[in-house]
Order: structure tokens, then sequence, then C-alpha cells
């Protein structure tokens, strides 16, 4: 064999090596499959620290490099497949309109709205309309919309009964079945349809509120009966399992849903935590603001408490699948998630606080979508408050507003009769399913049946958001805003019960404080908790003729739900 032919004969038996993924794509490939290193060193013939190394930077070689690669190729594979269902859901989905007004005080519908010249009947109700949303007619406020008389309605034709889309295998009990369509739209009504019976939208379907049993009521009873009548031991019996009782709710109302959900996503390093005690880099913009200025002399200051905070929070753009990466200045609505971004400049921070909340430092942020959308609302040509937010980059999914919506409801249903029947027992109860589900979404102990910190930042975000748009809502008709602070706390001077319905109720406010304020020179500048302004309790209310004389010293015990 000449020199040449056995250099041919070795380039022939070499072997090119194959390419791998960058390190933290490895690690990402198998966490998205929820395996563990050891799972995967078993079936590479390594060890799990192995593996580890092969995350962490360090390459295989030889024939473990090529099963290492192997495998990456049909995680990514099989991952890709995931996305594309995904992204097929989101892009069919259709929220269907709430059976209240939006608790946020803003619709998307309302800017999108056209007026018609005539009305033509509206496609959830059939009654006229005089708006149209994306060339459907329809009313803008749920309380216009009216249900149609009952009328006899024939047995649906067995094609219509039909599948509306082919059953996967193993998927039969989950089939969506479709009913009549509203005359010449083709959606489902999103009401009554004439049956009498009331309807709350769980995905695109609905499902009659009658068919879902009261879990609530039935596990309070359950309690009381327990503990012999005491509500007090009841009361704390019912809050020591509100965690697993609210994901039981939960799994109920999104039983048939269209949406699957992936309950242990694999996070970015955005969503972990710096340091065992500190926090993640998600900026959920908390208010914290107070006016810094008062017109001279001396005014009586309101502190209101919107009811539910979190509850009504529950309503907002819940991505569905695990987040994705992307970069550039682009918002796509169909998805939810994080954004990095640089905020625009706040320029009424006199009268109203930054929607982004009290920074300390300048320079980008990562914010979450209710902040995002807040943010591009209020720049656009209806508000004009502030340029568009720049954004950098985004970890998102598809996503949908009404995925807790049946869970919400649910729980706002059950508030409002422990409301009616002075029941404080299910009051305690409600109130302790919906903010320890908020506040056990992240990393805790006490909830491992659904990890998503994502959602954990959205839903507070959506919180704080809603706060925002009270206090613009107070601003815009008139009344003085003293201060925003957290979820649920909003100080106003003026006629506030001519802008909010006062009651207990999640879309009503009710009275935490009253006081006033004012620039009297006998008094320091800055008030005891902090305010740049002096503060003195409001006299005592008059009882009325013939109530029993008020104790000294008795205080009013303002109870927060």
């Amino acid at each position: 064999m000449t020199g040449f032919e056995a250099i041919d004969a070795l380039l022939a038996a070499a072997k090119q090596e194959v390419s791998l993924p960058p390190p933290e794509e490895r690690r990402r490939l198998r966490e998205g499959l929820y395996l563990s290193r050891a799972q995967l060193s078993a079936v590479l013939g390594v060890s799990p620290s192995t593996v580890g190394g092969w995350e962490s930077g360090r390459d295989p070689g030889g024939e473990s490099r090529e099963k290492y690669a192997y495998f990456l190729e049909g995680a990514r594979t099989k991952l890709d497949a995931v996305t594309a269902s995904d992204g097929e859901a989101a892009d069919e989905a259709a929220d269907e309109p709430a059976d209240e007004p939006a608790e946020a005080g803003h619709t998307d519908d309302e800017e999108d709205a056209d007026e018609l010249a005539t009305p033509r009947p509206c496609v959830l109700c059939g009654q006229p309309a005089r708006h149209q949303v994306e060339g459907f007619p329809q009313h803008l406020d749920a309380a216009e919309c009216a249900a149609p008389a009952p009328v006899a309605t024939p047995a649906p034709d067995a094609d219509l009964a039909a599948p509306s889309k082919p059953v996967r295998p193993g998927r039969a009990d989950r089939a969506e079945t479709a009913g009549p369509a509203s005359a010449g739209n083709g959606r489902q009504a999103g009401r009554g349809g004439g049956h009498g019976v009331k309807v709350a939208p769980v995905g695109r379907r609905v499902q009659a509120t009658e068919d879902l049993p009261d879990a609530v009521g039935s596990a309070v009873a359950a309690a009381l009966e327990e503990h012999g009548g005491d509500a007090e031991a009841a009361t704390a019996a019912l809050l020591k399992r509100a965690i697993p009782d609210a994901m039981a709710l939960l799994d109920r109302t999104r039983r048939g849903g269209r949406y699957d959900i992936v309950a242990h996503p694999w996070l970015p390093d955005i969503l972990r935590k710096q340091t065992a005690r500190g926090a993640d880099q998600v900026w959920e913009a908390r208010p914290r603001w107070t006016r810094a200025e008062l017109p001279a002399g001396r005014h009586e200051v309101t502190a209101l408490d919107l009811n539910g905070a979190y509850l009504s929070a529950l309503k907002t753009h819940l991505p569905l699948g695990q987040l994705e990466h992307s970069t550039g200045d682009h918002h796509d609505r169909k998805r939810s998630g994080l954004h990095l971004i640089t905020p625009p400049a706040w320029d009424h921070h006199t009268v109203l606080p930054n929607p982004l909340g009290d920074r300390d430092e300048d320079g980008p942020l990562w914010v979450t979508e209710p902040t995002l959308r807040l943010l591009l609302r209020l720049s656009g040509p209806k508000y004009g408050l502030c340029d568009p937010p720049e954004i950098h980059e985004s970890w998102t999914s598809g996503s949908t507003e009404g995925l807790l919506e049946k869970f919400r409801t649910t729980l706002r249903d059950a508030r409002e009769r422990a409301i009616a029947d002075d029941d404080p027992v299910t009051l305690e109860y409600v109130k302790a399913m919906y903010s320890k589900f908020v506040s056990t979404l992240g990393e805790s102990n006490y909830n491992r049946e659904l990890y998503r910190t994502d959602w954990m930042h959205l839903i507070r975000s959506q919180a704080f958001a809603n706060l925002w748009t009270k206090a613009f809502k107070a601003y815009d008709e008139g009344l003085m805003v003293l201060r925003a602070m957290g979820t649920d706390e909003l100080h106003v001077i003026g006629d506030w019960r001519a802008v909010f319905p006062e009651g207990r109720g999640v879309t009503e406010v009710k009275v935490k404080d009253v006081y006033t304020v004012g620039t009297d020179p006998q008094t320091p500048q800055n008030a005891p908790d902090g305010s740049p302004w002096s503060r003195s309790p409001a006299p005592a209310p008059i009882p009325p003729a013939g109530a029993a004389p008020r104790p000294p010293g008795a205080r009013t015990v303002i109870h927060r739900l």
C-alpha cells in the first residue's frame, strides 16, 4: 500500500465528530421532558455527575458522544412537536365574554369596537346591538346583553352532534361536541341558549354552572359537622386544607377544558432565585405611591379597600405551556409571559402613580405580561400618557385569559353567597383558597401539584395593574388621588361614591379608614406614617338616635376580605 493509499484508508475510516448544542440547551432539553440526570445517565451508561458535567460545559467523546447527541436530537424533536401543538391551541383560542363587567376597568374589545349605523342582532343574545367587534355585532357591556326568551329547541341534527374535530386516541372522554352555532358567525353561543340555564365559559366550550357540585359548600358543611358546629374550629381546619382543596377545585373546574396545562415547566434563569432567601429577576410593579403635595387647607380623605384583589386578578392572560425565548421589539397578543423592556418616562408622578411602581434604579428590567399590556395601553391614542416601552427580549408561550375563569367564578359565587348569608366560615375559607393558591404557585413546599412561578408573578402584577386602573378612574372622574398601596388600598379626596359602587362584592369597594389632612402650621411637615402632609383622624361619627352609647376606648374593627 502506497503512502497515498494509506491516507485514503485513514480518511475513509475516520468519523466526523457529531456536533452538540450549547451546554445550557442540553439541560433545557432534558428538563423539558422532565427527566432527571439519573434517568438519562442510566441509559447512557455513565454517572449522573458525568451528565451534570456535560450540561456545565464539558463535552463527551467517542460512543458516549454519539449516544448523547442522539438523545438531544430526539428530545428537541419531541419538544418542538409539543410547542407546535401549543401554538395551534393558542391560535384557535378565543376568549369567551365574561359574565360581569371587566374588573380591571378595561377590555380590549372596547378599543377594537366599531359603531354600527344600524343595530344588528348580537351574536351572544340576539338582541339589537350598536357595536361590532372583529366583524361580529355584540354588546360591549354584559349588562346590556339580554338573554333571549326561552324557545323550544329541536333535537340537534346528527351531523351537528358529531365531534367538531377528530379525537386523539385515549382522549375520547375529552372530546367536544359542537352545538348549534349562532346565526351567521360559526361560533357557539356564549350564553343561555334559550334554556334558562346559566352557563360559564371553560376555554371555548360552555358548561352549565349547575353541573358543577358545590365543592366549597360541601367542604364547609362537612367541617362544621366534624367539629360539632364549632365555627372557630371548623374555620381553622378548613384553612389548613385550603391549598389542596383549591387544587382539587381547579382540577374539577378544568375538567373537560380545551387546553392542557404544563404543571412543572422548565424555568429560565430569570425565574430562579439568585440566593436562598433572595428574589428572582422579575419586577411585579407593586405600587407604593403617595402624593407629594396638597392644595392649601384641610381635606377629608377616604381610604378605600378593593375587595378580593387577587380573586379578580385570576382573570389575566396566562401562558399555557413552557416559556420560549424570543428577541426583538414586538409584542404578540396571543402569547403571554415575561419581557425585558426599557420603560418609558413617567411625567405624571405628582398626580398619579407610575404604572411600573416605584423603582430605585433606572434601565431595562424584566416585567410581566399585565405590566407590559398596561404600559402599551397607556401609550396608545386613547390615553397618550407615555411613550411605548421598548421590548428587548421575551419568554412567552401561547396564552388565554380564560384559563382560570371557571375556578375564579366558582370562588366568587361562593364568596357572594357567604356575604349574603353572613357566613364567616365560608368567607375565610374562600379567601384562604384563592390567596394561598396564588402565593404557593412558586417555590413552595405546600403546593407540589402546580409549579408555575411565572403564573404567580403574572397574577400579582394583574392585581397591581387593576389597582392602578382604579386610581386612574378616580383621577379621571375628578377625585384627588393621595395614595395607592399594594393590591387593594386607594386613598382619595372627593365624592368617591359617585365613582365607585360601595359594598363587599369583588367589583365594589368599602371604606377602610377616614381621616383629614392639611397644611396646619401647628403640625409637623411630615406625618408619622411618612407622608409629606399632616394627618389627623376624622371625628367619630354621630351614632343614630336610639343607639347604645359607645363605650370609652372602643374601637371599630374593619375586616378586610
